[in-house]
């Protein structure tokens, strides 16, 4: 007796697995990337959250963990020691660290402010009513913080006698309430962060006074992402991807930026949507969306602007034999420029 033959499979059943097949050879191929923020989440870290929440990251094959930071400096020696593969950090600090650890070396791949956020902060009524009136004041700011060691080329690109300027020392979380309370005249740090924590201790926005260092002399970059070189030797493609789908992410923060706070809000139950709503716009309008940007395409950064980074910082940190700026600057990963416009 002739044995049935075996009934096939369904045409359907094969067609769909053989669709099946490239989403599943793209979800075994996802890279993991471990991603380390500056600080807790604010307003412009949404683009990183946007990416993640429509699938940018995953879409370029990567699977990203996004952890909150603890200040600039904490996430470069994270990403440089190899506990994170890039992070989002103010370029103060790097350069001290390449000086000490040059096996470590870190490398900026794409640099988000274009101007720094670092500015000098005040209220009225203490008689500071623009950046030159600082002298022979009381500052106050943590001690070692960037916006506090680039204050001296700050001052001598704005014209400000320092010589009778008295400095205290807090920790980043008592500054603000120490302005407010009358125990500093002014305070450096980053502008859109003490601005809006004085708003959020109940300071009416038009008593608060501030000028940041890149409008008012020292026209210098901020915030990007850091990778470890020999990391990028490695996985050059992982930071391609990496920096594209964040581009995006910013672009898509920018066209809905409620979208972004909600992005935010989903991770934080605690995040102020209204609140970072406003700092955002001061970081977008201050720092990403510049005359340069808007020329030259997000991330663009001319050498010249790159070595005065590198100068202004080693002369703060005290080091007299500076990495080069090519070192820790590069374009490699970014874009091509027509993606890069706005």
């Amino acid at each position: 007796m002739t044995a049935s033959p075996k009934p096939s499979l369904p045409r359907r059943l094969i067609l769909g697995a053989a669709l099946a097949l490239p989403a599943l050879r793209t979800a075994r191929a996802q890279a993991p990337l471990r991603f380390a923020l500056d600080w807790a989440l604010q307003g412009n870290h949404a683009m990183f959250s946007l990416a993640e929440d429509r699938g940018l990251f995953r879409r370029e094959g990567l699977a990203v963990r996004m952890d909150r930071g603890f200040g600039s400096g904490d996430t470069l020696v994270k990403v440089g020691s190899g506990a994170y593969d890039i992070g989002f950090a103010d370029f103060s600090g790097a350069v001290k660290f390449n000086a000490e650890y040059p096996q470590n070396r870190l490398v900026m791949i794409y640099p988000v402010f274009d101007r720094t956020a670092a500015a000098i902060v005040t209220l009225r009524g203490r008689g500071i009513e623009k950046p030159q009136d600082v002298a022979g004041r009381h500052l106050g700011a943590p001690e070692g913080e960037g916006s506090r060691l680039l204050f001296p080329a700050f001052a001598r690109a704005a014209g400000i006698d320092t010589a009778r300027i008295r400095w205290t020392s807090m920790a980043a979380n008592l500054r603000d309430t120490m302005l407010r309370t009358n125990q500093v005249d002014a305070v450096s740090g980053f502008l859109f962060t003490v601005h809006f924590n004085l708003v959020g201790l109940g300071i009416p926005e038009e008593q608060i006074l501030g000028w940041p260092y890149a409008e008012h002399g020292l026209d210098l970059p901020g915030s990007g992402l850091f990778a470890r070189a020999e990391w990028l030797e490695r996985n050059g493609e992982s930071a391609t991807r990496f920096v594209k789908a964040s581009m995006e992410g910013l672009k898509l923060l920018l066209n809905d930026v409620p979208a972004g706070m909600a992005s935010l809000k989903k991770r934080e139950p605690l995040f102020d949507e209204a609140l970072e709503t406003r700092r955002f716009a001061m970081t977008r309008d201050r720092s990403i969306i510049t005359p340069n940007s808007r020329a030259q395409g997000l991330g663009s950064l001319e050498m010249a602007r790159a070595e005065a980074l590198v100068r202004v910082n080693a002369e703060a940190y005290g080091i007299g034999t500076p990495p080069e700026a090519a070192s820790m600057f590069t374009d490699r990963y970014l874009p091509p420029r027509s993606e890069r416009m706005l």
